[in-house]
């Protein structure tokens, strides 16, 4: 071990392992205990636990089984399709709207030298009102609840004559707040950058659109993807949501099937783990996603070794050869 090492961190010794053995012990225990008494036994006296209840979603044999899966099933399905469609709609808006930002704030601090001085004030100004114009938006529409925002997208099209699914009312509403929270994320992950990035591909000739595709914007990806999946999965859940303008995803399935049997307590036990495991699922990809991406940036870093001694002579021996 380094003397770093060392110094921020002292390996338990055999006394500490076992104090921290025998506290983990008795943690878990009286966490046990605690979910006995506090979870378990007041459901079993109310009858929660019972058969009747949960056999509708556990027991293959129970007529209503096949029905209810196949609703839960319905409502998943929509759920994974109106977040697929807000996820990839925000981060397509959301990268744009990060990249207008960026390119407005440096028009804003262009002189535009070279332009008759009428014209220069003219695209100044125009810069300066576009970048007000798009903060005021992203404050407007990140300050809305979701809920709103949805209920204001479902109830006002229709006024102007534009009439959809109420999917694609779900997904509009998801990807107007989404779309903004994700393009601050990025945005604020290319302003984190070191300022002389930005400076040495000016210098070698670079426009401002090229340094944010090309350095700026996949850095912020790269730096920024632990939010940008935190974002994603906000999305997901966001979708239940859509019960307010009757959108039939898992929550509102549920709140149906709950109705005609009487058992919320085990419907929502059962749609609770559906989507854990699917968010869960998602922070694994984006540790996947970012771990090999640290992987390319070593490989890419790491100089090409030098063949091995026995390559070398193989190499030498091959040339003499073709010499003679």
């Amino acid at each position: 071990m380094s003397q770093q090492t060392s110094v921020l961190y002292d390996i338990p010794g055999p006394r500490q392992r076992r104090i921290t053995l025998i506290g983990s012990l008795v943690a878990g225990l009286v966490l046990l205990v605690g979910v006995y008494f506090l979870v378990y036994r007041p459901l079993d006296e109310k009858g929660q636990l019972s058969m009747e209840l949960w056999g509708p979603l556990i027991d293959p044999s129970n007529e209503n089984f096949s029905l209810v899966w196949e609703r839960i099933g319905l409502g998943f399905k929509n759920t994974l399709t109106a977040a697929a469609m807000a996820i990839v709609a925000s981060l397509v808006v959301g990268t744009l709207l990060a990249v207008l930002r960026i390119q407005l704030k440096s028009l804003t601090r262009r002189k535009f030298t070279g332009l008759a001085a009428p014209l220069a004030y003219l695209l100044r100004g125009l810069s300066v009102l576009l970048s007000a114009v798009t903060r005021v938006c992203v404050e407007v529409f990140r300050g809305l609840p979701v809920v709103i925002t949805i209920f204001f997208v479902a109830r006002g099209f229709p006024e102007f004559g534009i009439a959809f699914d109420n999917l694609w009312y779900l997904v509009i509403g998801l990807t107007i707040y989404n779309s903004v929270v994700i393009g601050e994320i990025l945005r604020s992950g290319m302003e984190g950058l070191p300022g002389g990035q930005a400076e040495a591909a000016s210098a070698i000739g670079l426009s401002p659109a090229q340094t944010t595709r090309m350095i700026l914007l996949p850095q912020a990806f790269r730096i920024m993807l632990p939010a940008l999946i935190s974002q994603l999965v906000v999305v997901l859940k966001d979708t239940s949501l859509g019960f307010i303008i009757s959108y039939e995803e898992t929550l509102n399935i549920g709140k149906q099937i709950i109705g005609a049997l009487g058992n919320p307590i085990q419907v929502y036990v059962v749609i609770a783990v559906l989507f854990i495991v699917v968010n869960y699922s998602l922070s694994k990809l984006a540790q996947y996603v970012q771990r090999r991406l640290a992987q390319g940036r070593k490989t890419a870093g790491t100089p090409a070794q030098n063949p091995p001694p026995a390559a070398l002579m193989s190499q030498a021996e091959g040339g003499a050869g073709a010499g003679f």
